[in-house]
């Protein structure tokens, strides 16, 4: 169905095609849950193109593993013109070590990756603050994280 087709629709047509939008993208492997699918896309994108084993929704502060046992966090972010922020989702117990990189996804409103990134563990401490009401470190995968070193750019690699 056309963008363009989505206007003549109710609200309840609107929800049930976000449902069924939801359930196939579960069905061919894309997403692992029927919440927003911004991090499970990311999850289904950084796995699939660099050859990383996803972990259960269960493990611990880390999201994928590689064929050496390095242990990735993986978060994403769709930016769109109402909601331009890069805030990365919250990361929980950064000086538990759960993770040795974190691979962060921005993506822009049409699902397309703007950057994303590979950034080591003691970098990662190094640019997300402690937030107290939040119980963890807020980062945010601006462009000029990129220029880090320590950060590995990712976008080419996960670009279609």
């Amino acid at each position: 169905m056309a963008s363009e087709n989505l206007a003549g629709q109710t609200i309840a047509e609107l929800l049930s095609l976000h449902s069924a939008v939801l359930n196939e993208l579960k069905t061919r492997g894309v997403v692992r849950s029927k919440n927003n699918p911004t991090g499970d896309y990311a999850e289904w994108l950084v796995s699939t193109r660099l050859g990383l084993t996803l972990e259960t929704n269960s493990a611990k502060g880390f999201d994928a593993t590689d064929s050496r046992g390095l242990r990735y966090q993986i978060k994403g972010r769709r930016v769109t013109r109402d909601n331009p922020s890069a805030q990365m989702g919250v990361i929980r117990n950064l000086d538990g070590r759960d993770f040795d990189f974190l691979i962060g996804v921005v993506f822009d409103a049409d699902w397309r990756v703007l950057r994303a990134a590979k950034i080591s563990h003691n970098v990662v401490g190094t640019l997300a603050t402690f937030r107290r009401h939040q119980n963890g470190h807020i980062m945010h995968l601006r462009s000029t994280v990129l220029d880090i070193p320590g950060v590995e750019d990712l976008t080419a690699a996960l670009r279609d």
